[in-house]
């Protein structure tokens, strides 16, 4: 009997995560049925989102996530043994799936497409959901053109990261806010930002008047608080904002997601286009993100980092890792 190891949601997280709010627990498999599959975890995803959405876990169930597994029995001629695929089952080792994508909007299950001789794991980041989080949102809200000046918070996380590169692709001027030097000057040297700002101990104001005396076309926040009042400050009229996220609020005991007076001011006042876009709306076009996505890496023009881990026990000590920004890129257990 094939056992696997599962990270379940036990207590609601308040302010950071904490070991006591979640239990590894071994969990029996059953046999499967016709039309499913046994697929065992290669690597899983830590995310953000993880976070900011834990108020819908289910208490004494795996927390959500995304992995590549690898599919070891198979009652499913569509999902065949020894191939891989990519689905959200969660925390956990061995999962059972029928293959279909419930809700029917999501993208996953999907067999792992031809990525050559990358590391399965991209398609947990630059070649998974981080990345279409950054083709989709970025292009389709921020609409770059040559010349923009564009702000990136989070900048040295998996989707931030992605933005910028995308960004010089499109011929702007990107300012990258990250939490230290050494973020910073990966953003700058390794993967062609303009400029960086580290929010620790720049005055981000005094930074912005001087990297973008012009003003600030485009923005990409996944911060949200302070840092977002004092960028949309600097925003030019008729600039656009996606909002990805509001990573600062995630862990306060009392969350604020609403919008202060300054942001909405500047957004009535500038005429802002100040929108947010769920990645997985374009579920029908995912394949068209992710291939875009692998050229630009085959060619060069997107680098990507991951910060991986072994071993499912140390997932919950990542995940808070990483919600520190104590990692850099993508954040990813090999189980």
């Amino acid at each position: 009997m094939v056992k696997a190891k599962v990270w379940n949601y036990m207590k609601p997280f308040e302010g950071w995560p904490k070991r006591t709010d979640v239990e590894l627990v071994e969990e029996e498999m059953r046999p499967i049925e016709d039309g499913e599959f046994l697929a065992q975890a290669m690597f899983l995803s830590v995310d953000p989102f993880m976070r900011g959405l834990s108020e819908k876990f289910t208490i004494g169930e795996p927390i959500w996530g995304t992995q590549v597994a690898k599919i070891v029995e198979s009652k499913n001629e569509e999902f065949p043994v020894g191939k891989l695929v990519v689905l959200r089952a969660g925390w956990r080792t061995y999962s059972i799936s029928n293959g279909k994508k419930e809700p029917p909007t999501l993208p996953e299950p999907y067999l792992l497409p031809d990525i050559g001789d990358l590391c399965p794991s991209v398609a947990l980041g630059v070649l998974g959901m981080p990345g279409n989080t950054a083709y989709f949102l970025f292009l389709e809200l921020c609409q770059p053109k040559e010349g923009d000046t564009v702000v990136v918070t989070a900048a040295a996380g998996a989707i931030g990261s992605i933005v910028g590169q995308i960004g010089k692709i499109y011929g702007c001027n990107v300012i990258g806010i990250a939490g230290s030097n050494e973020k910073g000057e990966w953003l700058v040297k390794e993967l062609g930002f303009d400029h960086f700002i580290n929010y620790k101990v720049d005055d981000i104001d005094a930074k912005l008047k001087k990297l973008a005396p012009q003003g600030v076309d485009c923005f990409f926040d996944s911060v949200g608080g302070k840092t977002a009042e004092i960028i949309y400050s600097h925003m030019n009229n008729n600039g656009r904002v996606a909002q990805n996220g509001s990573i600062s609020n995630y862990n306060k005991e009392k969350p604020d997601y609403s919008l202060s007076l300054s942001i909405q001011k500047a957004i009535q006042e500038k005429n802002l286009s100040a929108k947010t876009l769920g990645v997985y709306c374009r579920s029908k076009d995912w394949m068209t993100g992710i291939n875009q996505l692998h050229t630009w890496v085959n060619e060069g023009k997107i680098k990507y980092k991951e910060s991986i881990v072994d071993g499912i026990e140390n997932m919950f000590d990542l995940f808070v890792d990483m919600l520190k920004g104590k990692t850099t890129g993508k954040a990813v257990i090999r189980a």
